[in-house]
């Protein structure tokens, strides 16, 4: 926003919606109409009614893994290590943290070559920071005693923030679609969709496909620009997104995860076909995206978004920017402010059309 708004307590999902006594699908949902400026409060349960025959709704099928360890410094002092990007078998990018959640950064610094204790005799080694960008985040490698997904499970637990009050178990950060486990955090827009919410939007003609964009740790104390993630579009979600285009359908990316990877895709798209982006064309592509989609790079492939509310100096706002013009959002983010709406990954949700 122009100017930073300042996000009240009360206005912070501690907990998922079923814990707060809520369906999963029982969040609210913020409609902005950007060709008629307006906006309208709605039941997420009803979001079939705002979608149209021939769109495609695009989800993130990356499934949360239990990233968040405790290890044990040189003198025995705790340390919250949590991992983010797994860049080979034993080489991550992670994120030590402040072991008791009042503060992020550890009150001691992490060095390069420092070895950190984990269970079983597992060790973590950091090696360096990522880059200058990214401060907080180091490469490391780890030493463990069984497969990563052997040891997260028996070790690990969902990657939380001082905003969520208790500790909730793995499958309360999971979305309907998650199917391939890699993401250090939630891929939170598609956390309300149920059964029946995906039974309602193919009812009326519309359809859903799947990308995959392993997310890393969002730290929200840093609000940073985005840094490399893995990704994947699939052959049929880019014929699904070339064929709803030709009939005329609008293609509504559920999560930014989604827009940078489908937006990525058609980058890929351009380097070999010339015009195929300007077209909103996308190819089968996979790999690491650095992309950032801003307002100055825009969109060519996505037309509407499904994304939770972000605080005021978070990165995804400046992808928000690429769908709606400033005045306009910032009426969003007033309106929902002052209905009482609530962030974070248990909390609401804002769809642009």
């Amino acid at each position: 926003m122009s100017v930073p708004f300042i996000l009240p307590a009360a206005n912070e999902a501690t907990a998922p919606p079923e814990r707060r006594g809520r369906a999963r699908d029982g969040v609210r949902l913020l409609v902005t109409d950007r060709a008629a400026r307006t906006h309208r409060d709605a039941a997420f349960r009803d979001i079939a009614s705002f979608v149209r025959r021939g769109d495609l709704l695009v989800a993130n099928d990356s499934a949360t893994i239990p990233a968040a360890l405790v290890a044990h410094r040189g003198d025995g002092t705790p340390l919250a290590l949590h991992l983010s990007t797994r860049i080979a078998d034993d080489l991550w990018i992670v994120e030590p943290r402040n072991a008791d959640h009042r503060r992020a950064e550890p009150r001691e610094p992490v060095t390069a070559g420092e070895r950190a204790a984990l269970a079983e005799d597992g060790a973590v080694t950091f090696l360096a920071p990522v880059d200058a960008s990214h401060p907080r985040l180091w490469y490391a490698g780890l030493k463990l005693p069984r497969p990563v997904d052997v040891f997260l499970a028996r070790h690990g637990a969902p990657i939380r923030y001082r905003y969520v009050t208790d500790s909730f178990p793995l499958a309360d950060y999971q979305t309907i679609f998650a199917r391939v486990p890699g993401s250090a955090e939630m891929p939170s827009a598609g956390r309300p969709f149920t059964e029946r919410v995906l039974d309602d939007i193919r009812d009326v003609g519309a359809s859903v496909a799947t990308i995959t964009l392993h997310t890393g740790v969002s730290s929200p104390e840093r609000h940073e620009r985005p840094y490399r993630e893995w990704y994947a579009v699939p052959a049929a979600t880019a014929a699904a997104v070339n064929a709803t285009h030709r009939r005329g359908g609008r293609v509504i990316a559920i999560g930014t995860t989604v827009v940078r990877a489908l937006e990525s895709a058609a980058a890929s798209t351009a380097a070999l076909i010339p015009g195929a982006a300007a077209r909103g064309e996308a190819i089968a592509a996979s790999g690491w995206t650095d992309l950032i989609v801003t307002l100055e790079r825009g969109v060519a492939v996505v037309d509407g978004l499904l994304t939770g509310l972000h605080e005021p100096e978070a990165s995804h706002l400046d992808l928000l920017r690429a769908f709606a013009d400033e005045p306009l959002l910032e009426r969003a983010y007033d309106r929902a402010l002052a209905n009482g709406y609530l962030w974070h990954e248990f909390g609401d949700v804002h769809l642009l059309l």
